[in-house]
């Protein structure tokens, strides 16, 4: 099994890809600065060809406004990287009332040696920033590709390479993310610096039964990297979400073993039995950021006299959720639906930090 980090792609870098594929040109829609109420963050990202979109820096008519100037931008020669600054409430009428400042930038296919730079970084977990010039200079479409303890391509300078190295550094060091402007003391330029930290997401989902089913519809709008594992082949669907890989096996419990660190395990099979193995054989590395188990309060001390038995220490057994599915106000019921919303949210919110464990024993049983 690859590991995490080699999935961890920003999804506008596979999307710039597959769009420069297709056609000779695209444009990345950067959010560069953001004050007030805005609908994205800094950083957010959305690649733009003649036909087709991917990703969102907040829709509305701020996107639209947004595709229309990428749009008129790719029938233009190619001229390096822009801002567009957008009051929210008095150009484009959102009630948000914040300011959004978007950075749009056309490239062909000679952006292929600085994307390869970026894909490599975030495929090896690297954060990284990607240096721009801004505005129409000559070499307005060259980058810089900086990590911690690399740096590829060049802006043309040697005393601004060294000076937006040491910039995007401290930011890293900083641990900052998203996109800023850095100023060029002595020189009339100003460069656009876009610090992408790369958060590997593997799910691991085993089982394929309607809660299974649901929850992968869910799971395939987030940013995560999902690995749905069961027996069953004939039982997956033709079509599943991008970021979903189906893994047909009798021997479910090797993608345990093979997992990357920091991997979230989710078992929903049709069999109590294969989820008490499943959730054992997890129990043997400490490396999981979420074990979770479908079921009631009653399955659950099931699981837990049956691995007390095997010697599993009760500190370790304290790891596993179960029943699983974030308690939200409202959200009651065992429709498959309902019970994949809840998992989704919970499994964000272990994501963030939050601790799914301090509820374990005491949610309401599903």
């Amino acid at each position: 099994m690859s590991s995490a980090a080699e999935h961890a792609l920003p999804a506008w870098i596979g999307a710039l890809d597959a769009a420069l594929d297709a056609d000779e040109r695209a444009a990345l829609v950067l959010v560069a600065h953001v004050t007030g109420s805005v609908p994205r963050e800094s950083g957010a990202a959305m690649v733009v060809t003649r036909v087709a979109q991917s990703g969102t820096i907040g829709g509305g008519h701020l996107e639209y406004e947004a595709l229309r100037i990428a749009r008129e931008a790719l029938g233009a020669p190619l001229h390096g990287t822009s801002l567009v600054r957008f009051p929210l409430a008095a150009r484009v009428g959102q009630c948000c009332g914040g300011v959004a400042t978007l950075a749009f930038t056309v490239v062909d296919r000679d952006a292929r040696g600085w994307l390869d730079a970026a894909r490599a970084c975030a495929r090896a977990g690297s954060p990284f920033g990607i240096v721009a010039p801004i505005g129409s200079a000559p070499l307005a479409q060259a980058r810089l590709v900086v990590s911690r303890d690399d740096a590829r391509g060049t802006l043309g300078d040697a005393a601004l390479d060294s000076a937006a190295i040491a910039f995007v550094r401290a930011r890293l060091a900083a641990g900052e993310t998203g996109t800023l402007e850095m100023p060029v003391p002595g020189r009339d330029a100003t460069l656009l610096v876009q610090v992408e930290r790369p958060d590997p997401f593997p799910v691991l989902l085993f089982g394929n039964g309607h809660v299974a089913r649901a929850l992968v519809q869910v799971l395939g709008v987030l940013p995560m990297q999902v690995r749905w594992i069961d027996a069953r082949e004939e039982d997956f669907p033709r079509v599943v979400p991008a970021n979903v890989t189906v893994i047909a096996t009798d021997v479910p419990e090797a993608e345990l073993r093979a997992a990357p660190a920091g991997a979230f395990v989710v078992t929903m099979t049709h069999s109590h039995a294969l989820d008490f193995t499943l959730v054992e054989t997890a129990l043997a590395r400490s490396d999981w950021r979420y074990i979770g188990m479908i079921g009631s309060a009653a399955k659950r001390a099931q699981l837990e006299r049956r691995l007390a038995a095997r010697g599993v220490a009760r500190e370790r057994l304290a790891a596993v959720v179960c029943p699983i599915g974030a308690p939200l106000p409202g959200l009651t019921g065992k429709a498959p639906g309902t019970i994949a919303v809840a998992v989704a949210a919970e499994l964000m919110a272990a994501k963030a930090g939050a601790s799914a464990v301090a509820r374990s024993r005491a949610a309401p049983a599903r």
